[in-house]
């Protein structure tokens, strides 16, 4: 809104300064800033408000049994960060930009589904939350809204149903009449691989940050037709004010882990997460990077693999052999370490290390082509 006001002032009385307004990466800082002090300022606020209401953490029993003593601190810290994303996306961004509408819309109902699946849960002391298909169904329905919007949106043209293929140049992979399903699938499970991670103290949105971070870099030359060519990536005008709400993510990520670091005194819940892995998946589909998350998001994408690998294994074996047996000594995977005698926090450094190789890589695919 402050964008639009600016702009208008800028064209009516054109005083000195005003011009800088327009330029994506000074709106970006502005977003970023606003959103880390708006972290500072309401965190407090919230994280009283839900001592208060005794709206805490339950621990699994199946969990590692030193994870009881963080019983009772308080979740669903993420409305910390979505109140910390919206209000600088809606001040400093191109509304109107069916990019922002897009992300902003989809981080926001899966904030939503994410909400009612821990008030279910913590407030209402439901043992298993919301309903896994009712979940399923709710981010069906975005990746749904999110692909045929792609589809038939005119920013996207020839390139509409293609995707990078990374590290090749001139290559497209082409989903073709795939794509709306394909869309479906990286929005859920992107979403729910976020809320996989989200098991030790600062993980999921050091993690996350340090994505996004990759994710602002590939949006802005995405954006830039002179950036695009260079490269020989698909240039998609407009895409870089997605930039504005990735810079709105990192400050509220930088804000909400300065409370959520070891010993944490929040935790995100489903309310943080499912909405973390949404945006990631949906910037991911909007950039047409989508062929980029396994590596970009390689944490993510382990977490979820040592999940379905140790289900899988155990089925098997107690199939074949009368008794289950596991790969891992828990899943996901950060908790078999955990189970290995690593203390939270190197754990969870390794994986942030980890994470920026992982980031270098995705960025040095550009180079490559």
């Amino acid at each position: 809104m402050l964008y639009y006001l600016f702009d208008y002032i800028n064209k009516i009385f054109a005083p000195p300064g005003f011009d800088v307004f327009r330029f994506l990466t000074f709106r970006s800082i502005l977003s970023a800033i606003t959103a880390l002090f708006l972290s500072f300022y309401l965190g407090p606020k919230i994280i009283k408000y839900l001592q208060r209401k005794q709206i805490g953490e339950t621990i699994k029993e199946e969990g590692p049994q030193h994870h009881k003593i963080k019983a009772g601190t308080p979740t669903m810290g993420g409305l910390i960060i979505i109140l910390c994303v919206t209000i600088p996306v809606l001040l400093w961004s191109d509304i109107k930009s069916n990019y922002i509408i897009l992300v902003l819309a989809g981080t926001l109902w899966l904030s939503f589904v994410g909400f009612v699946d821990d008030y279910l849960k913590v407030v209402k002391k439901y043992p298993k939350g919301l309903i896994a298909r009712y979940k399923l169904l709710g981010q069906i329905i975005i990746g749904l809204i999110v692909g045929a919007a792609v589809y038939f949106m005119p920013e996207f043209g020839e390139f509409s149903t293609q995707t990078t293929l990374p590290f090749f140049k001139n290559m497209n992979f082409d989903f073709s009449i795939l794509y709306i399903p394909a869309v479906i699938f990286i929005i859920t499970a992107t979403s729910n691989a976020v809320n996989l991670t989200d098991g030790l103290d600062g993980l999921a949105i050091g993690t996350t940050v340090i994505v996004m971070l990759a994710l602002a870099v590939m949006t802005y030359v995405s954006g830039n037709v002179i950036y695009a060519d260079y490269l020989n990536i698909m240039y998609l005008p407009g895409s870089g004010e997605l930039t504005v709400f990735i810079a709105a993510l990192v400050g509220a990520g930088l804000g909400f882990l300065w409370f959520n670091f070891y010993p944490a005194q929040v935790f995100m819940g489903d309310t943080g997460s499912l909405a973390l892995g949404g945006a990631f998946g949906i910037m991911a589909i909007l950039i047409k990077k989508e062929l980029l998350i396994p590596i970009l998001g390689g944490i993510f994408f382990l977490e979820t693999s040592s999940v379905i690998i140790q289900r899988l294994y155990f089925k098997y074996t107690k199939k074949k052999y009368g008794e289950g047996k596991r790969v891992f000594k828990m899943a996901p995977i950060h908790h078999h370490f955990e189970m290995a005698g690593w203390d939270e926090p190197k754990i969870v450094i390794r994986f942030y290390i980890i994470t920026i190789i992982l980031a270098l890589i995705s960025l040095a695919s550009f180079k490559i082509r």
